[in-house]
């Protein structure tokens, strides 16, 4: 779970527009710290299986999302994969 301070950074820099918080682009902003996060609470904590699963659990959901950018808009979808460093 993310801090609030630390979601409404990531908010702030990713919105589309001035009242922004639930676009594709702020989603997946917010899974790929969520996916970082529990990647490294995982390193740590090996047999952590429920974690795991919410793990790949967000991890689909961030390819699902990222699918459905490309499909809808190319050019914010290749924008927003350089800005996080994606694939």
């Amino acid at each position: 779970m993310l801090e609030k301070k630390l979601k409404e950074r990531i908010i702030e820099k990713y919105k589309v527009h001035a009242t922004d918080t639930g676009s594709p682009q702020v989603q997946i902003a917010i899974l790929s710290e969520e996916i970082k996060q529990l990647a490294e609470h995982l390193k740590s904590h090996k047999k952590d299986f429920s974690s795991r699963r919410g793990l790949l659990k967000k991890v689909s959901e961030r390819r699902r999302l990222l699918k459905y950018l490309e499909r809808e808009d190319e050019q914010a979808y290749a924008t927003l994969v350089e800005k996080l460093k994606l694939k």
